[in-house]
């Protein structure tokens, strides 16, 4: 995983308290997670605690490594650019990457390796098609920067940014099903624009995805 992702996660909070509103209704209690990019652990920490469920986060930095075990969350030291192949297939309920697939390497081949390890995936990732992120680049002639891509175009970790319209014509070409969609504004809400218009009033999309 790029190093400049460590910063992603931790900027990221906030936003990940929020994400895990939106992502406990989706998994029943007791099933088994595995967390990519898991971050200090929190989200794992709330699922166990409200869900009671058994899992593993994998991580890169140490600092965040050591808030996990704080927390008593297992976690596993791995690099997400280098794949999943130490887990067997089938070996989760659920796989969950939130705001992190548009900072690796191959987003395809890590969504491809969710799904063979577990029998879900769930994914989180800002919008590129935002009407913002349109007015910005058309307007002012330079790469955007807002609550959802905080990042000037020299320091982001994003390296593969993609429209909610992106994401779904991949999982249509590569025989991924859509189980459930959220497209949500910065605070997190869905409203009538955003169910509407995802692809232009949408800020971070939220999917539930199988094969």
């Amino acid at each position: 995983m790029p190093e400049a992702l460590l910063d992603a996660n931790a900027r990221g909070a906030a936003a990940r308290r929020d994400d895990l509103r939106l992502i406990s209704d989706w998994i029943p209690r007791g099933a088994t997670v595995l967390d990519l990019g898991c971050g200090d652990g929190s989200l794992l920490a709330s699922l166990r605690e409200e869900r009671d469920v058994n899992g593993y986060g994998l991580e890169i930095d140490q600092d965040n490594i050591a808030a996990c075990f704080e927390k008593g969350v297992n976690v596993i030291e791995q690099d997400l650019d280098k794949g999943l192949g130490n887990f067997q297939s089938e070996r989760f309920d659920y796989v969950i990457m939130t705001q992190a697939l548009q900072a690796v390497l191959r987003p395809d081949a890590i969504l491809d390796e969710m799904l063979r390890v577990g029998r879900e995936a769930i994914i989180t990732f800002p919008n590129f098609g935002h009407w913002r992120v349109r007015a910005y680049l058309g307007f002012k002639g330079r790469m955007p920067v807002s609550s959802a891509l905080p990042y000037e175009w020299y320091d982001t970790p994003n390296i593969h940014l993609c429209t909610v319209k992106d994401f779904q014509v991949h999982c249509q070409r590569n025989d991924i099903r859509i189980i459930e969609r959220t497209v949500v504004n910065r605070h997190h809400r869905s409203g009538a624009l955003t169910r509407a218009w995802p692809n232009l009033f949408g800020e971070i999309a939220v999917y539930r995805v199988t094969r």
